[in-house]
């Protein structure tokens, strides 16, 4: 006599067997923006209590890590430097970097402007505010080391690098400092590393390099955002040049050269006051996604979303850049 399972059980076992359809998709929201200068102007209306990062806020809240590049020193000590900018914030402007910002690169020409001293203090001060960083430290090894952040089971490696001048800013073997890409062997063995070493899934690099106010990227910085993805980067990020500077897609990763500035005060062109945010989508195979959204400056340095303006996007085995606009 042949037997069934009853109607009721059949819906029960079926739930009980293994599908892949029911496996969480391990994908992370990324978000970067470009140069944060919080002393001058925007730290002026930090002190107010005025929070310059809140037009772009919900834009950032909406992604699970949110990254960007600190262009000055924030510490009280320290003298300046001889050169022609010097950019020093208090550090009550650490708290709100804190709450819009999951981690800050470092890298940049701007960290050492009050010398090493003010730059050890600034580490100690972000450890204490709970503010993670990379591409600095208090040696070379700890500047070159990636920032491992963990979300939904994928460990993306965050890797910082300056190459404009003044290379003194950099760190060695026991001096705090920034890490140096003007030796294209390290940044590459570091890329290496991240993945053999530190066991990330996904591998990021954010430059800093360029001509200040260049449209376009020379063909060192094409060539050379190329070899970190042969390499094993799954997107190179740059800014530096305070305007934005193209992208590009190579073997389907995006390349986006500069993205400009993002909060900034005493820039007057449309060039200097128009920057990208990058917004993408990371998977265990890579970028799945991606695109750029527009921001203006205002008088005080401070963003604004610019809905209606075009930007570079795209997705995963893209062989061209593609364009996107509308509301983040």
């Amino acid at each position: 006599m042949k037997r069934t399972l009853p109607l009721l059980v059949l819906p029960a076992l079926l739930a009980a067997l293994p599908t892949h359809a029911a496996t969480p998709s391990r994908e992370v929201s990324i978000v970067f923006v470009g140069d944060i200068m919080v002393a001058e102007r925007p730290g002026e209306l930090i002190a107010r209590g005025t929070d310059p990062f809140q037009p772009f806020q919900s834009l950032l809240d909406a992604h699970d890590l949110r990254i960007g590049n600190l262009e000055c020193v924030v510490a009280r000590g320290g003298n300046a430097l001889l050169k022609p900018f010097t950019f020093r914030a208090d550090p009550q402007v650490l708290p709100v970097l804190k709450r819009h910002f999951d981690a800050v690169s470092l890298a940049n020409n701007h960290s050492g402007d009050f010398g090493k001293t003010a730059f050890a203090e600034q580490l100690g001060l972000m450890q204490q505010a709970g503010l993670p960083w990379f591409g600095g430290g208090h040696t070379l090894e700890e500047a070159h080391r990636p920032l491992i952040l963990e979300r939904n089971g994928l460990r993306i490696a965050l890797l910082g690098y300056v190459e404009f001048k003044p290379r003194a800013f950099e760190a060695d073997a026991t001096h705090p400092g920034v890490a140096w890409s003007g030796e294209d062997e390290q940044v590459i063995e570091d890329i290496i590393a991240a993945r053999r070493v530190q066991h990330a899934d996904i591998v990021i690099p954010f430059m800093h390099w360029g001509w200040e106010e260049e449209a376009q990227p020379s063909p060192r910085l094409r060539e050379f955002a190329r070899r970190m993805i042969d390499a094993g980067a799954d997107m190179v990020v740059g800014d530096h040049p305070h305007v934005t500077q193209g992208a590009d897609v190579y073997k389907g990763k995006p390349i986006i050269y500069s993205l400009g500035n993002f909060l900034f005060n005493s820039f007057d062109t449309v060039a200097t006051t128009t920057g990208w945010v990058l917004s993408a989508k990371l998977g265990p195979e890579g970028v799945r996604q991606w695109r750029t959204h527009v921001a203006r400056l205002d008088a005080d340095g401070v963003p604004h979303p610019a809905s209606a303006a075009s930007s570079p996007c795209g997705h995963a085995g893209d062989t061209v850049v593609q364009q996107c606009k509308g509301a983040p």
